[in-house]
């Protein structure tokens, strides 16, 4: 048989798989056969003309890549080698920076949806809502989420380097980190105590507590309800639930979450072309289903942050207070192909809050349109780029803080470096002259973490708090 002949039966073979599969067989025969033919002549045609050689292999995952690349940014073909690596972390542990990233809407490009506290990169400097401009001196422009995760994670103790650009900023900036085992706590408090255990009681004299969830991960339920024990061994009459910045996690988890703090009704559903739809409800099993609430969510608030906040505003059983959230409200599914190692991870379906209304910010979706969570009337709170920036770096320095033993430090790039002995014929260095800044001819450091411009404020927090206490505040009867 002709070689030609061979590799476009092969190619047809292997194509129409993806190709039937995704079109549930509503192509004729005859139309589906001659776009393979057209696509096995380009393939033939960049194989022989290409400036540079390129295998079939290469060229054929290349087209599924964007295939599946121009359907939605969370759906993506994952090869055998890549295949390893998600294997390691859908599996728990692994060496990486901690970030989560995905596909900014409005400019395609790789975006830091958020940075998990504690590590790495948070205390680094990467910022929610950064851009990845370039990932170890390489472009990351067109980049996939998985690819770029394929690419941050490795061996603890070796050194990535990133270039950021932070939103509300012109310039990118250059960022180094350390990759780290990659394992921290979901749910925190506001401060630490003197033992360097989190306090979960914010407000002690009004009694209002505060748990912020940086994720939705299998122990999120868990580590919740440790707290909610503790908050109420010390007297709770209230809590904020705070979600800024959390880029999602599990639906199981967000769904356990949400059942914490209702007693009956729906929590979120799915609906898909071709899955079945599923309706997710609450029970009345747990002793926190009456106390008050209020939730913080901003613009980098996503997926299962999305489903815990929406639920709740629904029901009527929290405020919610802060900025409009991501709109991540999709379901992927991974399927496995027939060679064993690879895999689609499709989006196969959309979340949808009690009310009925879509989470899920699509393409070109307009501001006026409904998706997302947003703040109740009145309780709306916006930071500009430079508030964000500040809040988030005065966050760092607070989560850094160890009461303890000042464990850790806020600025590890401001140590002084050591000096080196002077040489004979060194001379000594002119001493500033009065007015005169001595650093300001210095080496600006590269990835140096920067610091908050003075005292923390929280203004989306300090909302949240006027709201809880006038609900907790006892009401007057008029004479």
């Amino acid at each position: 048989m002709p070689r030609r002949n061979l590799f476009s039966i092969l190619a047809i073979s292997l194509v129409g798989v993806f190709c039937w599969q995704a079109s549930g067989g509503a192509k004729p025969k005859d139309e589906m056969l001659e776009l393979y033919g057209l696509f096995v002549d380009a393939v033939e045609k960049v194989e022989a003309n290409y400036v540079r050689p390129v295998s079939r292999k290469e060229l054929l995952e290349s087209a599924l890549e964007g295939m599946l690349q121009n359907l939605d940014p969370h759906s993506t073909y994952i090869n055998t080698s890549e295949w390893k690596q998600f294997r390691r972390q859908i599996e728990g542990r692994f060496g990486g920076i901690g970030i989560q990233v995905g596909i900014d809407p409005e400019t395609s490009r790789l975006r830091v949806i958020a940075p998990m506290v504690g590590t790495p990169a948070y205390e680094a400097g990467v910022l929610a809502g950064d851009q990845i401009v370039e990932i170890d001196g390489q472009s990351a422009e067109g980049m996939s989420p998985d690819k770029a995760v394929e690419v941050l994670t490795g061996r603890p103790g070796t050194e990535v380097k990133l270039s950021v650009l932070h939103e509300g900023q012109e310039e990118p900036q250059p960022i180094s980190i350390v990759r780290a085992i990659i394992d921290v706590p979901s749910v925190l408090g506001d401060h630490r105590k003197p033992n360097d255990d989190w306090d979960f009681m914010l407000d002690k004299t009004n009694k209002i507590g505060y748990m912020r969830i940086t994720s939705f991960i299998q122990k999120t339920p868990e580590e919740a309800r440790a707290a909610l024990e503790q908050l109420r061994e010390d007297g709770a009459k209230g809590l904020i639930i705070d979600l800024r910045d959390d880029p999602g996690g599990l639906l199981s988890a967000a769904v356990e979450m949400a059942d914490i703090f209702l007693d009956k009704g729906e929590i979120v559903s799915t609906r898909g072309r071709n899955t079945p739809s599923r309706r997710y409800e609450a029970h009345k099993d747990s002793a926190y289903e009456d106390i008050p609430l209020v939730v913080l969510v901003n613009q980098n608030s996503a997926s299962a942050s999305e489903i815990l906040s929406a639920a709740l505003q629904d029901h009527k059983r929290a405020a919610i207070v802060g900025q409009r959230s991501f709109g991540k409200g999709s379901v992927q599914n991974l399927l496995d192909l027939d060679d064993g190692n690879s895999i689609l991870k499709l989006t196969v379906a959309s979340y949808y809050r009690p009310s009925g209304e879509n989470i899920h910010r699509f393409k070109n979706a307009k501001a006026t349109d409904k998706w997302g969570v947003s703040p109740d009337p009145g309780l709306e709170v916006k930071l500009a780029p430079s508030d964000y920036i500040n809040w988030f770096l005065g966050r760092r320095a607070r989560d850094l803080e160890s009461a303890a033993k000042g464990k850790r430090k806020v600025d590890t790039a401001a140590e002084k470096p050591k000096e080196k002995p002077p040489t004979k014929d060194a001379k000594p260095a002119e001493p500033a002259k009065k007015g005169e800044d001595p650093h300001a001819n210095a080496a600006p450091k590269v990835g140096a973490i920067r610091q908050p411009t003075g005292p923390f404020v929280d203004k989306q927090l300090d909302k949240a708090l006027e709201v809880l206490r006038g609900k907790l505040a006892p009401k007057t009867k008029a004479a």
